[in-house]
């Protein structure tokens, strides 16, 4: 029980976190509905079955299992991840064009998770990351560029 309790509590503060973000921006749907699929029985019971409060129950389904069945469900319906964005043409995986409102999103989620988790550096985050994205070179600098004004209010 203890499993459940303590990740829906941290879905709950990094929904509360993402939600602030994106009201910034004037995105009030996007920020209300952001993540509600984490509360789907198969993201739920298997986040809150790997839940430690230390590390992603998602990295530890995946440890123990070779995938996580929950990150699958998510990824493929929320738009403001990158691989909701990936295909493959041809046989050759590629990389879309994001709506700007995804990307702000995404964006508003990788803030969120740094204010969740308390690492609160989310451009650090994301440049530490970035490397394993199959994502368009708009979509890595558009979002490269929005971490780096938030942490720095002075950039223009």
């Amino acid at each position: 029980m203890n499993g459940y309790i303590g990740h829906f509590k941290t879905v709950c503060r990094h929904k509360y976190y993402v939600a602030k973000e994106c009201f910034k921006y004037g995105l009030y749907w996007r920020g209300i509905v952001h993540d509600l699929s984490k509360f789907t029985p198969v993201e739920f019971i298997e986040s809150a079955k790997y839940y430690s409060g230390k590390s992603s129950p998602i990295s530890a389904s995946k440890k123990a299992n070779g995938y996580s069945k929950a990150w699958l469900h998510h990824k493929g319906r929320n738009k403001h991840h990158w691989e909701y964005w990936t295909d493959f043409k041809n046989g050759v995986p590629f990389a879309a064009t994001i709506p700007e409102k995804y990307l702000i999103e995404m964006c508003c989620d990788i803030l969120g998770a740094a204010k969740s988790y308390e690492s609160n550096n989310a451009l650090r985050y994301f440049e530490s990351h970035v490397h394993l994205w199959l994502a368009t070179k708009e979509t890595i600098d558009y979002v490269r560029d929005f971490l780096s004004r938030e942490s720095n209010p002075w950039v223009l």
